[in-house]
């Protein structure tokens, strides 16, 4: 679970005004003919209690803001933009059985992989793809591919799945 540090400083600033608040009523239901030493031992052991709460807070929020610097770093090399082009490779071939399939990540960094279905033989590719382009000669479809990922933005469709976990037919 990744919580902004913006939230995270809101808990903390709600923390001290808590224990503030416990403070306030400790010296407000003190006894009013003077303070006894044990009351003011049990304060004490009260606001010790508070700070070391304080302490572990400051503590678990810095920590939390780690993990999400570090998450968020990670998904920056996740596949995040995918395209598929389907088409017919040759005249006398249907179905649209080949395809160029580009996987990249926000940068437009990833790979193209193509396969060309033949009737006697399946050929497959697989070209480095950096900020949306290839060093190596692209095909049409390919290109495609690529510009059909860069217009997608943000992650892929849920598949929709039965009570099972299965993919639902259709889908």
């Amino acid at each position: 679970m990744a919580l902004s540090p913006e939230l995270l400083t809101i808990v903390s600033l709600a923390s001290l005004g808590l224990a503030g608040f416990a403070v306030y009523l400790l010296v407000a239901s003190a006894p009013k003919g003077g303070r006894k030493l044990a009351d003011d031992r049990q304060a004490v052991h009260l606001l010790t209690q508070h700070d070391e709460s304080i302490v572990r807070l400051r503590a678990a929020v810095r920590q939390l803001a780690g993990e999400q610097r570090r998450q968020a770093e990670t998904m920056l090399s996740a596949v995040q933009r995918i395209g598929l082009v389907r088409y017919d490779a040759f005249e006398d071939m249907g179905g649209h059985l080949s395809f160029s399939a580009a996987l990249l990540d926000g940068d437009g960094d990833g790979i193209v992989i193509t396969s060309i279905n033949g009737r006697q033989d399946t050929r497959c590719y697989a070209k480095p793809v950096q900020a949306w382009t290839s060093r190596h000669n692209l095909s049409e479809e390919e290109e495609a591919a690529i510009q059909q990922a860069l217009a997608t933005s943000g992650p892929a469709p849920a598949v929709p799945m039965d009570s099972r976990g299965r993919v639902r037919p259709g889908a």
